[in-house]
């Protein structure tokens, strides 16, 4: 009998925004029955459970996690799931000495001190750069008021120096399947000045393939190695991983996020062998478990 797997989305975007919408059809090719089901809708048994455009979760995150506990067969799993859609992952992944983005913690209550130098501002769990915007030194009183807003929500912020860099070279996307790297794609520039969506799942990004160079892809495996000691895992079991990285301040590359829950995979920007690596990642952890 054929392995049943189920492609976990939510009812604003039952079958994913697109870039996804082939999985079934490429699982098939291999032996694997898979259908899309918004997360919230799943109760029935499946042998593996994919996390995929399940982007309605962050102002629910506590009924998400408890589903996801509920769920045995879940990739990536329920631990992993509750550390990564908390942007406070960001201190442990530094505490080990990964170069990453310097983050700091607002929670409800906390002031937005002055600062000197243009800062991004965003919610600590959100998806899709949905609550995000960027903010100069003169536009305090605007970042007051966004800050105030999310807190209103019941929502801690994250707060980092806004990296210029990005502006002109965008973030750099590397995507692996059970631990090995796949492809890699570019994100334009995601935060544009003056501008912050609060009403959507996700905000529209520009994207294009891009061979990522070595120095990111030194970043990418140490960041996956680093998430994988904090937890005692070893790398085949992240089903998938997405390390978005960018030109820090000092020009080197430092990270930014690194997506173990619910990442857009970039499949449209990738070559075609990347469903097929997805495929076969997909054979590997139900032959796992």
């Amino acid at each position: 009998m054929s392995p049943r797997v189920l492609l976990a989305s939510c009812a604003e975007l039952p079958e994913s925004d697109g870039d996804d919408t082939p999985l079934p059809a490429v699982l098939a090719e291999v032996g694997i029955k898979a259908e899309w089901m918004p997360w919230d809708a799943i109760r029935e048994p499946a042998n593996l459970v994919v996390l995929r455009s399940t982007w309605d979760y962050p102002l629910r995150r506590d009924e998400f996690l408890t589903w996801c506990d509920s769920i045995p067969a879940l990739s990536n799993s329920a631990d992993l799931v509750r550390w990564n859609t908390d942007k406070a992952y960001m201190a442990d992944l530094a505490a080990t000495g990964l170069p990453v983005v310097p983050t700091r913690l607002l929670p409800p209550g906390a002031e937005l001190e002055p600062y000197d130098t243009e800062i991004a501002l965003k919610p600590a769990v959100g998806a899709g750069s949905q609550g995000a915007g960027r903010f100069l030194p003169e536009e305090r009183e605007r970042a007051v008021a966004h800050v105030a807003a999310l807190h209103a929500q019941g929502r801690t912020v994250v707060l980092q120096p806004y990296q210029p860099a990005v502006d002109q070279e965008g973030e750099t996307a590397l995507v692996f399947f059970g631990g090995r790297y796949s492809h890699g794609f570019v994100k334009g520039p995601m935060l544009p000045r003056g501008e912050v969506e609060m009403s959507t799942l996700f905000v529209d990004e520009r994207l294009k393939p891009v061979i990522p160079d070595a120095a990111r892809r030194v970043l990418a495996e140490d960041a996956l190695d680093a998430a994988c000691g904090v937890h005692g895992i070893e790398r085949s079991e992240l089903l998938y991983a997405r390390v978005d990285v960018l030109t820090g301040t000092e020009g080197a590359p430092v990270l930014l996020e690194l997506e173990l829950a619910e990442p857009s995979l970039g499949f449209r920007q990738a070559d075609p062998g990347a469903l097929l690596r997805f495929a076969s990642a997909v054979r590997a952890e139900l032959a796992r478990r």
